[in-house]
């Protein structure tokens, strides 16, 4: 079992890269027409428009996506039926659409107005942009629960290229303005939502549960004995899984299941978008006016040396939950270090390239992509690519946390990260502002590792001389 849910791993991870990989060459084209096709102020306001999207989303909705892969993962290892699991997830994700929704009216004035300059049209954009992603996002988490890792790239890298065209459309003369370009974000996740009915349909048609081998292994009906699990949901499944073999009795999932796992992974997500984007931001709040917009979209265009590879790591997010979920529920102790090890020296070896391509090349590349007129340091390119290595060990470290359900301690180790990030932006005031957020991104990123890390290991500890039936 171990050695197929391995090729499994293996087989989602590459046809994911191919599609999320190319999604990431299509996000840099956006940026770069953009960046070439507008003034900098103009510019900076589609960054902001941006970061304000994805740290929305993220936050809102990545934890329904975690919780579907995981849980769908889970139950297709132990042979459960049902759907009261997506009704669950559906109706958080419907609340916090609606919650948002709410806020972000009740806030019209100073969103409209501090963040946008009183942009009307950016408001709206953001408003349709996050609702739409609402069902994007249940969709991924769906997908990848399944291992249907071809619809979620092709999902991904439909929502890409329909935003680039509107850039592209920008950059040739069809069309002019900040508008036309901001408008590709609010489009391309209603567009992507096209593989969505089908792929939904299809799964709930057939029961809700695809069997990945055809049939049920014996040993994934028996309950975990790993340590102690952080969630009420982790506990009724096992419980459930040792009543019959086979998984024939099943666990009663319940809102408030789904929302425990969801809110600890809600706060992960908070402070993973506080990571990537607190720096623009902060920026743009500190300086102020024309000139801050224009800084803020310069520190952007510097993290995207970070945020870049996120697409690209994303496969391998994506992918790696549901199998470490699968190898847990299976008692596979020795695959699942395995995998994360190794997944582990891959993103080390792939941080060690880039941060030698930015020190031979950074700054002419960066001028190259993006122009304007500022200088990229050097030094703090490669300080970036340090910390993105860093950053996306961690991020690995993270789903081996969430695949055992470490949810709480995760959540602690990333908001004690983000804290001092923010703290170290706000409370000192550097003259070079872009070295202090290239500075502070790579010691918080050293830090969250460095936790999540500790916490891996003490996961191992309590397995020590046990033996699996």
């Amino acid at each position: 079992m171990a050695e197929t849910s391995a090729r499994s791993y293996g087989r989602g991870a590459a046809v994911l890269s191919v599609g999320i990989g190319v999604t990431g060459l299509v996000t840099y084209a956006y940026f770069a027409l953009a960046s070439h096709s507008l003034s900098e102020d103009d510019y900076g306001d589609i960054t902001l428009l941006w970061s304000a999207v994805f740290i929305v989303v993220s936050v809102l909705y990545r934890p329904v996506e975690q919780l579907l892969s995981r849980t769908i993962a889970e139950r297709d290892a132990r042979g459960q039926r049902g759907h009261e699991h997506l009704r669950v997830a559906a109706t958080i994700q419907l609340a916090l659409g609606v919650a948002f929704a709410v806020a972000a009216l009740a806030l019209r004035g100073p969103i409209q107005d501090e963040l946008f300059g009183g942009s009307e049209t950016l408001y709206w954009i953001l408003i349709v942009a996050v609702l739409a992603y609402a069902a994007s996002y249940f969709a991924r988490g769906f997908l990848a629960g399944q291992h249907r890792f071809g619809l979620y790239g092709g999902l991904v890298l439909m929502e890409a290229s329909s935003r680039f065209l509107f850039a592209l459309a920008v950059a040739v003369g069809i069309a002019s303005g900040q508008s036309v370009v901001a408008l590709g974000m609010a489009a391309a996740p209603i567009v992507s939502l096209a593989v969505v009915p089908w792929a939904i349909g299809r799964s709930v048609r057939s029961g809700g549960v695809r069997r990945v081998s055809g049939h049920i292994d014996p040993k994934v009906a028996q309950p975990p004995t790993d340590e102690p699990d952080e969630v009420e949901l982790e506990g009724a499944l096992d419980a459930a899984a040792a009543g019959e073999p086979g998984g024939s009795t099943e666990p009663e999932f319940t809102l408030a299941h789904g929302g425990g796992f969801a809110a600890a992974v809600l706060l992960i997500m908070l402070c993973e978008q506080t990571f990537l984007n607190a720096g623009p931001l902060l920026v743009k709040a500190t300086e102020g006016g024309a000139e801050g917009a224009a800084l803020a979209g310069f520190v952007f265009n510097v993290l995207l040396i970070a945020r870049a590879p996120l697409q690209l790591f994303q496969a391998i997010q994506t992918s790696i939950l549901p199998h470490l979920t699968k190898l847990r529920a299976g008692g596979e102790s020795d695959p699942f270090r395995r995998s994360v090890h190794v997944t582990l020296a891959a993103i080390a070896a792939f941080a060690a390239l880039v941060a030698l391509a930015m020190l031979a090349l950074g700054p002419w590349l960066m001028e190259l992509v993006f122009g304007g007129d500022f200088d990229y340091a050097r030094g703090g390119l490669v300080m970036i690519a340090i910390g993105m290595g860093l950053y996306l060990s961690a991020a690995t470290l993270n789903q081996a946390a969430l695949a055992r359900a470490q949810t709480k301690p995760a959540a602690a180790c990333w908001a004690l990260s983000a804290i001092a990030f923010v703290l170290f932006l706000v409370l000192l005031e550097f003259d070079d502002r872009v070295l202090q957020v290239e500075i502070g991104y790579l010691a918080a990123a050293l830090v969250l590792c460095g936790l999540l890390y500790g916490l891996f290991r003490r996961g191992e500890r309590p397995r020590a001389g046990r033996s699996r039936a």
